[in-house]
């Protein structure tokens, strides 16, 4: 077997053709874009990208988790067969990020995973408070580019060691992602296992031969390195989300408020580490990592 730790130290900036597998050790500092419109501008370019992804009907594609699980599966699959990202993995953030394909972003941008504008992004953005008032979100002309966009938004060097496991150990790339930063929940592997185990995705990932494995990682991790300029001059922002939080009013229950934010009862009792579905008037329960 081939050890995997075949990084040799590259610096930072460098962007020739060194060999494959090479680390380097700058640190990405995230450099967030928001709306420079004013409120009535950001209100009309948002109006005006709900408009045209409306469905032929005049309303909007709405899914299931068995409805999203198959219209999605293919592109999952394919992202896995070129980069080695579990296709479990890609459908269980799909499903939860963006609350089963029915959450603004995914609904009106096309956007299933919340990847924000950088200033070298050259499409359209639509504009959504988050960490800031009126972040800038990506828009894409179809969901699959949102999907191509989450695999090149993990070609980063936080996350190159993931592309040496196995492309069907979910497992290990659930707890990665956590430990390199891109979720700050601590519950958030467990979640991601739950959603793969929950909806049988684990059927979707595919194991790959020795020779098969070199080979992607070597093509991966040459995309990886060659890309290190382009993470140190504007990293994409949402590489550590925060907590987002509502608060309890009269007349919520657990079940309610979960349908609102495209969760299930068992997902916000995970995120909110609660035993059982009492909530109270004021109390502030985390609705999306």
């Amino acid at each position: 077997m081939r050890k995997s730790s075949l990084f040799l130290v590259c610096a930072a900036l460098l962007l020739s053709a060194c060999s494959a597998h090479k680390r380097v050790a700058t640190n990405i500092t995230p450099h967030p874009v928001t709306s420079v419109l004013s409120e009535r501008e950001v209100d009309r370019n948002n109006k005006r990208i709900r408009e045209a992804h409306k469905a032929p009907d005049g309303g909007y594609v709405t899914y299931t988790a068995a409805s999203y699980i198959d219209r999605f599966k293919a592109i999952a699959i394919q992202e896995m067969n070129t980069y080695g990202i579990p296709a479990s993995i890609t459908l269980a953030q799909g499903l939860f990020e963006s609350g089963n394909g029915n959450g603004d972003l995914a609904r009106y941008a096309n956007n299933h995973f919340g990847i924000k504008c950088t200033s070298d992004w050259k499409g359209e953005g639509y504009y959504k408070d988050d960490d800031q008032h009126d972040d800038c979100f990506r828009v894409y002309s179809d969901p699959e580019s949102s999907f191509r966009d989450h695999s090149a938004f993990l070609k980063r060097k936080r996350y190159a060691h993931l592309f040496e496991l196995d492309k069907n150990d979910y497992q290990g790339w659930a707890q990665g992602l956590k430990d390199a930063g891109y979720a700050t929940n601590p519950n958030y592997p467990k979640m991601l296992i739950n959603i793969i185990q929950k909806y049988n995705l684990d059927a979707y990932d595919r194991p790959e031969g020795e020779v098969q494995k070199i080979k992607r990682e070597d093509r991966v991790l040459t995309q990886i390195n060659n890309n290190i300029g382009n993470e140190i001059k504007d990293s994409i922002v949402n590489t550590a989300p925060v907590n987002k939080l509502y608060t309890v009013v009269t007349g919520d229950t657990l079940y309610s408020i979960s349908r609102r934010f495209g969760l299930t009862v068992e997902e916000m009792r995970t995120l909110n580490n609660m035993s059982d579905n009492n909530i109270q008037i004021g109390q502030k329960l985390i609705i999306a990592k």
